[in-house]
């Protein structure tokens, strides 16, 4: 157990390396967070500081997430030696959620993050590659027609969620466990969009680019 706690602890720590905030330190000490909706993620950075810099945001965080994955589960740790009681599809999981923790209560900004839906998408559509398409596609879908970014990122991670749940146990129950907690976890992030929404004044995407209220 001692790898399996040092590595989620590392995936943490690099999941806290924000996007919006390295790269608005690097624009010259930006912080989103005093700005628009406070949150440091790639919507606001994109309703504050324009495309360019939200694109960026965004490969940051999506990639931290693979990063984490791809490298953190088979790193040999002096502490820890590759354990051989311990379920290394487990510990593919357990980083992955590191890091979405890490991003969305990053201990580098005082646990004030974003909500973690880009790498969460990030981390989903790598651990399973055939959801990228239908998931992404949904998103851009709920994007379009109804202007909500966050119903369309709790509604992207809830689906992805019931299609593991329908086909891809048992095989596959550390991803569904997952997709669930991550989930579960979108919902909770985005409480104050659901609140907005549920008062009638949640922000419409296409608003930032002058589309009207669609």
């Amino acid at each position: 157990m001692l790898e399996l706690g040092l590595k989620f602890t590392l995936a943490y720590f690099l999941g806290g390396l924000m996007g919006a905030l390295v790269l608005g330190q690097l624009k010259g000490g930006i912080d989103i967070r005093t700005m628009g909706s406070g949150n440091a993620g790639g919507t606001n950075a994109l309703r504050t500081q324009g495309s360019l810099f939200a694109a960026g945001v965004m490969l940051v965080d999506i990639g931290k997430g693979i990063l984490a994955v791809a490298v953190i589960p088979g790193l040999a740790l002096p502490l820890a030696m590759g354990d051989p009681e311990l379920d290394r599809d487990l510990l593919r999981h357990a980083v992955a959620l590191g890091a979405i923790l890490g991003h969305v209560f990053p201990v580098w900004y005082g646990f004030r993050g974003g909500k973690g839906g880009a790498t969460a998408a990030g981390l989903l559509c790598y651990l399973a590659p055939a959801l990228a398409g239908p998931i992404i596609g949904l998103w851009i879908a709920i994007v379009f027609f109804t202007g909500y970014v966050g119903v369309a990122t709790m509604s992207a991670t809830i689906a992805a969620a019931v299609w593991l749940g329908i086909f891809g146990l048992p095989e596959r129950i550390a991803l569904f466990v997952f997709a669930c907690l991550v989930a579960l976890l979108t919902l909770y992030t985005h409480r104050g969009n659901i609140q907005r929404m549920w008062q009638g004044n949640e922000s419409r995407f296409g608003r930032f680019f002058g589309l009207g209220s669609r």
